[in-house]
């Protein structure tokens, strides 16, 4: 995978990632040009279902600054393109209780820009912890292995 536009960081220190999906975005020209000069924000930003179709929301993506255009909404609602089945599973996950979708990362591929969500349950203060020390512990490890 080449240079990503852009990778939501909370989302993995905040949330248990228990499954991802790989989503196209609907976007207008503008936006495609904002997003390769990685003038997005997916911090915040979250998935719904509506009528079997799903949307990413609250995702910032400033104006284009040589944009001729001057009705810019940046957190409009967007659709994202899935296969159905993936839709109603994100759906049927999302409707369980403490279970939610968020983008992840978003990032080129094959001159398309796609959109990494995943099915997250928020993590307790103790889980947290946990997952830091556990990430510490590794650095250290590599660091020792380094030095030989």
């Amino acid at each position: 995978m080449t240079k990503s536009f852009a990778k939501n960081k909370k989302a993995f220190h905040d949330y248990e990632i228990l499954e991802k999906f790989e989503a196209g975005i609907m976007l207008n020209g503008d936006e495609v040009k904002s997003i390769r000069g990685s003038q997005i924000n997916l911090k915040g930003a979250y998935i719904t279902i509506d009528e079997d179709e799903a949307y990413i929301n609250e995702a910032h993506i400033s104006r284009y600054s040589h944009s001729s255009r001057q009705e810019h909404e940046p957190t409009r609602k967007r659709k994202l393109l899935l296969k159905t089945r993936e839709i109603q599973k994100i759906g049927k996950e999302i409707s369980q209780n403490g279970i939610t979708c968020i983008p992840l990362e978003i990032y080129p591929k094959g001159g398309l820009i796609k959109l990494q969500i995943g099915l997250c349950r928020g993590k307790k203060m103790h889980d947290k912890r946990d997952s830091l020390k556990r990430k510490d512990q590794e650095r250290q490890i590599q660091r020792q292995v380094k030095d030989f």
